[in-house]
């Protein structure tokens, strides 16, 4: 359960950055020296591995498991 939170913790982590470089994005549209953009995306990827990450985590260890129906017909 606390490796769900995380993994949702994590998400609107991603989201969060995602909407705040689209912010400086907007704002610094004319500004030539500003770097804030740049910095929201080096943290956004940065996240989303982390997120990517923990989930290969749960799925090694377990504690996540797909329940897609095509998989417990044995078709792939």
């Amino acid at each position: 359960m606390f490796l769900k939170i995380i993994i949702g913790v994590l998400f609107l982590a991603v989201v969060a950055s995602l909407t705040s470089g689209l912010i400086f994005l907007l704002k610094d549209m004319g500004a030539t020296e500003s770097k804030r953009t740049l910095y929201a995306l080096g943290i956004r990827v940065t996240l989303a591995a982390l997120l990517l990450l923990t989930i290969f985590y749960g799925f090694y260890t377990g504690q996540l498991a797909s329940t897609a129906p095509w998989e417990s017909r044995g078709l792939l």
